[in-house]
């Protein structure tokens, strides 16, 4: 089992910033990705951005330029820094990882709030 703990949301002002962490503890050995996704509401959950154990980071369109994902000692911590923030970015966000056989993992979500 694997668990993840965001925290970092809260209410900010149009063109802020935050940066969102997610604690990943358990049985980390075997991940392979890990991502950050948002779900507005009445809207679906929708990917923000992913890191792969190799390094390699994909973006959605709406957050490119603005948002970086990064992570600490590989597995256990993931970070999602969130500049130039819109009120359109006001979304539960939520850590996900990815462990081998495709065993999916997900946090219980951090509201972000941008009042405009």
């Amino acid at each position: 089992q694997v668990q993840l703990v965001e925290s970092g949301g809260g209410l900010v002002q149009t063109g802020g910033s935050l940066r969102l962490s997610c604690a990943i503890s358990g049985s980390i050995f075997g991940i392979v990705a890990m991502g950050w996704y948002r779900q507005a509401e009445g809207e679906q959950r929708e990917l923000v951005a992913t890191i792969i154990v190799g390094g390699s980071t994909n973006y959605a369109d709406s957050v490119k330029g603005r948002f970086t994902i990064s992570r600490e000692n590989a597995r256990s911590t993931l970070y999602l820094q969130m500049n130039s923030l819109k009120p359109e970015d006001t979304a539960v966000y939520y850590c996900r990882v990815v462990k081998s056989l495709n065993t999916v993992y997900w946090g219980q979500g951090t509201r972000v709030t941008v009042s405009s």
